[in-house]
């Protein structure tokens, strides 16, 4: 029997979690932790929770509410997973509600919404409707299964709806219902097979002397019998439609015919979207002797640390390492999660991979669908075959079943930290965590390690490995500093480029190589300007400036995402003189045609690989030389392997480097070198990168011209000490919001000065980020530099009992505040 009561976390950003009872007609039924259960909650509605605990008792003092439904026969949340879940709330300040609503895709929760129906008692005779558009809602209502009022707004798209709407309800026409929404819908393939009873000869008796059902009935037995030999688990030997009448060259219609006459049946499976067809192509890639003395020395850290930093130069083969690794953990029966910053970085790596271990390869990422990602929950979860699961940052909270090594390729990178919204967690730690308490072991690799992780491993924490030099001893590519400045009085600048810049990407496509420009702003332009008054179009919702996007014709706001259009004459002036001020990745592509007039250009950024198969298109596309210039922003950075790239060019390294943060050094060097990286891979000629800057004597440009990583960490890691940074200490953030600029600053001060009698000289600030206004919520932020052996645990409770205390305050009702643990 089960238990009268059960504990439940919903997807909902509170602290607590709930008691409910299971009713009896629901206890002979197996439930347990790990199931779904939809549960009420408030006063209408209905949302999917997860079972956390079997308490013998409810707590007291707490009206018990019944679970409205079980939806599992067995867990759907692995154990691990929810101390994972408690793992990432304590230590990013945050509600395991939150991590839930992140952690596990959509279509596994069920949640009800707010719809709009007719009432059914209403009477229309006595209180008939009023105008056309009360007759205009009522008829679309009726003849809709479930819509809200939003979704009537939009589809009328006529003045006054919403004020209709409201009177409707008011007057009883309408009624506000909350229905249960299952958002995942399992993908079915149609299927053949011989009919009950019918044997291979009968079905040609029965077919007999018709030509196109014989060759029909020849390919379906054919089929049938290439299935069962390869079938490896139940399930696998069906024979698919579609597959079946195009290797017979017939129509449905002849299908149709033979199922008729009882000779053929269809049926329908569910099937998994993620199946891979092809079988491996080639064989572990051969090491060079020092690939493989790293490998030798990661297996044998690996008996006394958790943890290794795999650091290799750019183009060293880390990846052919990567999959030795992997290839023992699959052999051993274990599954492997290889986690990667960007998805664009899961197009070169998924076709590489296949190629070697087949259909053990699965993908995750946010560009799946929410069916997709369901299908790969589920696969995971009903099977403990080994895998390897190929995922972006969101990957971690997989329910994987026998979990060996978790790798962490460019493990410095940015993308791996969540900002908005909670859990702001960063991949890369959770992934060791999540390693941790799978008795995984973790590999962490990249090129330029982040200040943090080589501290750790040069105090011991982790184990290191290095690999110096690149792959078949290719020379790491030579860096030209172009004095922008001196250009400019020069006359050598045209636009966004030097004139040096420009013929060295001549020389480069001369000798049928390829160039990659490096432009970290997308759009076309960063700011237009009136050249009369100097008037700048800023954003009505944020402290920004807006961005021109030349082919929409419109002005966006980054930050919010609001757009307006172009004027054609300044508001403030009257006069058509609105110019454009800066470059943007789609003004340098427009550029480029002019600079290199008949040369096939790509631009990579957020703008061009919005769809789902956007990155693997423009990839697929520069690979295969189809175009010999890529334009990009950071996604171009990031681990990518083109063999023809000789030339990479960066158009404005000076953005790179002066952010006003205390890691725009290590962000700067780390960008310029990755970016560098990707010049002269594979032939054995030495790349070249030009790099364009107003600043040539950067100390973080003597670094990047020498590669020297060692000299800049040891550099970078004094700074850290001197100022009393990461990794000495752990710095928190506290960002307040609220819509009045005032209000927010009396009550910022006022937390800020209560945790300072708590804190003393820990805490810093209030002051204002550089975009001190999104979304019409003002923002003040508070930095805690708290000490690396401090309990993250008390620290919570700490800044919640404050926030609590200040909550008497009317005010703080309606502020939003939240931390950002290790900010990025």
């Amino acid at each position: 029997m089960t238990n009268e009561y059960v504990e439940v976390v919903v997807p909902l950003p509170l602290q607590a979690t709930f008691t409910y009872r299971v009713p009896p007609e629901m206890r002979s039924r197996p439930i347990g932790v790990g199931f779904r259960v939809i549960v009420p909650f408030g006063r209408k509605k209905f949302y999917t929770g997860i079972v956390v605990g079997m308490p013998v008792s409810p707590p007291e003092g707490f009206e018990i509410k019944d679970i409205a439904m079980v939806m599992d026969e067995s867990p759907v949340i692995r154990h691990p997973q929810l101390k994972l879940w408690d793992w990432v709330a304590d230590y990013n300040l945050c509600s395991t509600g939150d991590v839930y609503k992140a952690a596990v895709p959509s279509g596994l929760k069920i949640e009800s919404e707010t719809f709009v129906e007719v009432n059914p008692d209403f009477d229309f005779e006595a209180f008939p409707l009023k105008n056309d558009l009360e007759h205009e809602i009522f008829q679309f209502v009726e003849h809709e299964e479930k819509v809200s009022a939003s979704g009537i707004v939009r589809k009328l798209d006529r003045k006054g709806t919403t004020a209709t709407i409201n009177r409707l309800i008011s007057r009883g026409v309408l009624i506000v219902a909350e229905k249960l929404v299952e958002r995942y819908v399992s993908k079915k393939q149609f299927c053949v097979r011989l009919a009950p009873g019918i044997t291979e000869s009968e079905a040609f008796r029965l077919v007999g002397t018709a030509r196109k059902q014989e060759t029909l009935l020849l390919a379906l037995i054919d089929q049938m019998r290439q299935a069962a030999h390869t079938a490896d688990r139940p399930g696998t030997a069906d024979v698919y439609k579609d597959r079946l009448l195009e290797r017979a060259q017939v129509s449905g219609t002849i299908l149709q015919a033979m199922v008729k006459k009882g000779i053929l049946e269809q049926y329908t499976i569910e099937i998994n979207r993620f199946r891979y067809d092809g079988q491996p192509l080639k064989k572990l890639p051969v090491l060079s002797e020092r690939q493989q003395v790293a490998l030798e020395k990661i297996h044998l850290l690996w008996k006394e640390k958790e943890v290794n930093l795999l650091h290799g130069v750019t183009s060293s083969g880390k990846t052919e390492i990567y999959i030795h690794l992997i290839n023992h953990l699959l052999q051993r029966g274990d599954q492997v999660l290889y986690l990667v910053p960007e998805i664009a970085l899961t197009v070169q790596l998924t076709r590489r991979l296949q190629e070697v271990f087949g259909e053990k390869v699965v993908v995750y990422h946010s560009k799946f669908s929410d069916n997709e990602r369901v299908d790969l929950w589920k696969k995971l979860l009903q099977s403990h075959e080994p895998l390897l699961i190929l995922g972006a940052r969101s990957a971690v909270f997989l329910p994987f079943a026998r979990l060996g090594l978790v790798i962490v390729d460019e493990e410095h990178e940015s993308s791996y930290k969540q900002f908005d919204p909670a859990p702001r967690y960063n991949a890369r730690d959770v992934a060791m965590v999540l390693a941790r308490f799978h008795g995984a072991k973790t590999l962490l690799g990249s090129a330029t390690p982040s200040v943090e992780t080589y501290y750790k491993s040069e105090q011991g924490k982790f184990g290191l490995v290095s690999l110096d030099k690149r792959y078949n001893e290719v020379a790491l590519p030579e860096i030209e500093i172009v004095n922008l400045r001196q250009a400019r009085e020069a006359k050598e600048l045209d636009g966004a480029f030097a004139l040096h810049t420009v013929r060295r990407a001549k020389e480069a496509l001369s000798q049928g190589k390829q160039v990659i420009f490096f432009q970290n702003k997308r759009g076309y332009a960063p700011m237009v300007r009136c050249r009369q008054c100097a008037w700048v179009p800023r954003c009505e919702h944020c402290d920004v400036s807006l961005t021109y996007h030349r082919a929409l014709r419109q002005l966006q706001c980054h930050y919010c995402g609001s757009v307006y259009p172009l004027p054609s004459v300044c508001p403030q002036c009257n006069e058509p003189a609105i110019e454009e001020i800066g470059y943007g990745t789609e003004r340098v592509e427009d550029e480029l045609g002019r600079l290199l007039p008949g040369v096939a250009t790509l631009r990579m950024d957020v703008d061009s690989t919005r769809n789902k198969h956007s990155h693997e298109q423009i990839i697929e596309s520069f690979s295969e030389g189809k175009a010999r210039v890529l334009v990009g922003t950071q996604m171009v950075t990031k681990g990518l392997d083109f063999k023809d790239v000789d030339m990479v060019g960066v158009l404005n390294a000076d953005a790179v480097l002066n952010y006003p943060d205390f890691r725009s050094g290590e962000q700067g060097f780390n960008m310029l070198e990755q970016v560098s990286g990707r010049a002269g891979r594979s032939d054995g000629r030495q790349g070249r990168v030009v790099v364009q800057t107003y600043e040539p004597e950067h100390v973080i440009l003597r670094y990047v011209c020498s590669h020297d990583y060692s000299g800049y960490y040891m550099y970078e890691i004094e700074q850290r000490r001197r100022h009393f940074y990461p990794p000495f200490v752990r710095l928190i953030y506290i960002y307040v919001k609220h819509r009045d600029r005032q209000t927010l600053r009396r009550l910022a001060d006022n937390y800020a000065s209560r945790l300072r009698e708590l804190l003393g000289g820990r805490v810093f600030g209030p002051d204002e980020p550089s975009v001190a206004r999104v979304q019409n919520l003002y923002i003040r932020r508070i930095m805690l530099k708290i000490e690396t052996n401090a309990s993250i645990s008390k620290i919570k409770e700490l800044l919640r009992q404050t926030y609590m205390d200040l909550y008497s305050d009317p005010a703080m009702r309606q502020t939003v505040l939240y931390y950002d643990v290790d900010p990025q």
